[in-house]
């Protein structure tokens, strides 16, 4: 889990269906000093994880990604200049999972868009 360690919720909104999060990134974490030292980036990796943790969270209960119909990365996430993103993640369960739809952005800038399947 990246939550509590990676980066700490610091707003969370929830209603049916959808669940909005602002979290702030822990720019000393470890991961940076190999991705990459002296310019930290988030690595797409942790976006995933951070929408399936957030997705876990809402639905109170362990998901798996299925199919990644849609898995755009914009913009880079520096975490000294950008500690805080707002994430959305929408979700509607039906034959083939949890149907999943986020986005990763702060202000103006959207750095990940995702729309997927989860079990």
């Amino acid at each position: 889990m990246l939550a509590g360690n990676f980066y700490t919720v610091t707003v969370q909104s929830q209603e049916p269906g959808q669940v909005t999060t602002t979290i702030e990134l822990n720019a000393a974490h470890a991961i940076f000093q190999g991705h990459f030292p002296e310019q930290p980036v988030v690595p797409g990796v942790c976006m995933m994880q951070t929408i399936t943790e957030l997705l876990e969270t809402a639905l109170e209960k362990k998901v798996a990604l299925k199919k990644a119909t849609q898995m755009k990365f914009l913009q880079m996430i520096d975490p000294v200049k950008q500690p805080l993103v707002d994430v959305t993640v929408t979700y509607k369960e039906d034959e083939a999972g949890w149907k999943v739809n986020a986005t990763l952005k702060r202000d103006d800038k959207t750095f990940m868009k995702f729309q997927g399947i989860f079990n």
